[in-house]
């Protein structure tokens, strides 16, 4: 391991000074897809303890039970807030099933991470969110990255990243969205407003869906949206087992140099967080919640029949992660072996395989290059670290 870690300092340090094109092609590491998607994560199963929202988010065997989650016959998952159960007040909480995902692997820097979604949670007291968590330490102190949020009748999405003090975003690289706030220690963390059209709320789905995507780069987090579209072409023909130039994908919607932001400090490697709470600190702020739905969050959301909730459910096509092929990770991938499992689907139950995932503890080797400077680097970092 520790072999590994001095190979991605040198690879990263070599890319920083040397000017060299480490960002253009990603091999697949791990794919969330089809019958097998939700055996990759674990079901959170408490109280919303976090946001404070009034949801309780369910164990696997309740959210395949109340078909919370599920796999539809189009081979997309469907994640559901509760939108049958009538709630009354008759409790201090009342509280509406949903659910919340944590990938089991994390993925640190060299990481590149796609969503394709068709449809999105959204609603009034609704407030979905796919992001990321170092579990390293006590929150925010292993950071947070914040891929894809928003609340009741917002139109667009906005992304941020959260630390503890120290981190600031300088827009230095080229963006489309709009930075509103530059102090990723504070409470919002350091936003980016998207300014390109149906990036959340009801025509996410009208237009088919898209694909939300970061990179997580020593030289800079990346994070890009695209309407269906205006999905990349290499990226809309892409399968589990392609690899991916991102060289075409144009300017992102966020960028977070690390100018004023020590990106390995402050953010090793993260874990993925996929949910859908309701009302909560942000949502059922009053003061917010007034500016897009009526009434109030709670008394004419959560108690009554739940229909309100029809439209409060992802439907994903995959969720993939890949790898760098210049780091030396990428020589080593996790193998997988399967153990018997069982999903549910839409129509039953079929038999999937549950992955249990190990790495390889290789030695790689950084590629020669032609620049004699880098050889040069290259020979002094091998004696300086006695490999």
């Amino acid at each position: 391991m520790r072999l590994a870690t001095h190979w991605l300092a040198l690879w990263t340090l070599c890319c920083t000074l040397e000017g060299l094109q480490c960002l253009a092609a990603y091999v697949p590491l791990r794919q969330y897809e089809g019958l097998t998607f939700f055996d990759g994560w674990a079901f959170y199963g408490n109280v919303d303890n976090t946001t404070w929202g009034n949801v309780t988010y369910q164990d696997r065997a309740n959210a395949t039970s109340k078909q919370l989650a599920y796999v539809n016959d189009a081979g997309h998952a469907i994640i559901k807030v509760d939108n049958t159960t009538t709630l009354v007040r008759n409790a201090e909480v009342v509280n509406r099933d949903s659910i919340r995902l944590t990938s089991l692997d994390s993925y640190g820097m060299g990481s590149l991470i796609v969503l394709d979604a068709v449809h999105l949670p959204f609603g009034c007291s609704v407030w979905p969110s796919f992001w990321t968590y170092g579990i390293q330490q006590e929150w925010p102190n292993a950071g947070e990255i914040d891929i894809m949020e928003g609340i009741n009748g917002m139109e667009r999405n906005q992304m941020a990243l959260h630390t503890r003090p120290g981190c600031f975003k300088e827009d230095t690289l080229p963006q489309s969205g709009r930075t509103l706030e530059t102090n990723c220690a504070l409470d919002q963390g350091c936003i980016v407003a998207e300014s390109k059209p149906n990036s959340f709320g009801p025509s996410f789905a009208q237009a088919g869906g898209g694909v939300y995507a970061l990179l997580m780069e020593a030289t800079g987090f990346n994070i890009w949206f695209f309407s269906r579209t205006e999905i990349p072409a290499n990226l809309a023909s892409a399968s589990a087992s392609s690899s991916l130039d991102i060289s075409s994908w144009g300017t992102p919607t966020g960028a977070y140099p690390p100018t004023r932001c020590d990106l390995n400090e402050y953010f090793p490697p993260q874990n993925l967080v996929l949910l859908t709470t309701l009302c909560g600190v942000w949502a059922g702020n009053p003061s917010i919640y007034e500016t897009t739905c009526p009434g109030l969050c709670f008394e004419d959301n959560i108690l009554g029949s739940g229909s309100n909730y029809a439209d409060a459910y992802w439907e994903i096509r995959y969720v993939r992660a890949y790898i760098n092929e210049n780091s030396p990770l990428a020589t080593a991938l996790p193998t997988t072996t399967t153990q018997p499992g069982s999903i549910s689907t839409s129509t039953g139950t079929a038999t999937g395989a549950q992955p249990t995932m190990s790495t390889q503890a290789e030695s790689a080797a950084v590629a020669s290059r032609s620049q004699n400077s880098l050889v040069s680097l290259i020979a002094f970092a091998l004696f300086y670290f006695g490999l």
